[in-house]
């Protein structure tokens, strides 16, 4: 009867631990799945976190920029940026194509045509307008080969100026 008595104590000990464990397995399973994913939100946030602080850095340069240089209009502003780097001889024309009031102030743009110029100036000009000092913003692009000579081209912009008020 004792025997009895310890095998079935035996038995119900042991369903015990298979139960506790069988619970604990599942446990373990739901947690292994939860981690996995919180690594994933963690790695989208990471990537967002890059992407923000991307964006950050371009808002505040441009932010900057907006009162960096006292300059009136697009035609002085042109003018500063080609003088900048030396090819206001190449700048052929500059024609204001208007001006209109926007939430922060004013949009002026002007259709420029620039000759003659070579690869590299072309860079330097691209260059010199996407870090200038204020806020310019190319809208249009048209290169085209000289017919003078095919190794200088001929590039036309539609330039946007942004003035705060």
């Amino acid at each position: 009867m004792l025997k009895d008595r310890r095998y079935i104590y035996f038995i119900a000990g042991l369903a015990v631990v298979i139960i506790a464990a069988t619970l604990a397995g599942r446990q373990l399973s739901a947690e292994r799945k939860e981690l996995k994913l919180l690594k994933e939100q963690r790695k989208e946030m990471l990537s967002l976190k890059d992407e923000f602080l991307s964006l950050r850095e371009r808002v505040t340069a441009v932010e900057s920029k907006k009162n960096l240089k006292n300059v009136q209009g697009i035609v002085q502003a042109v003018d500063d940026v080609f003088s900048s780097a030396g090819l206001k001889d190449k700048l052929k024309t500059v024609k204001s194509a208007g001006k209109r009031e926007v939430k922060d102030g004013f949009e002026e743009e002007a259709d420029i045509s620039i000759e003659k110029v070579n690869m590299n100036e072309m860079v330097n000009i691209f260059y010199r307008l996407e870090n200038a000092p204020m806020i310019l913003t190319i809208k249009k692009a048209t290169i085209k080969k000289s017919f003078e000579n095919p190794e200088l081209l001929n590039i036309s912009l539609i330039l946007s100026f942004l003035k705060q008020k």
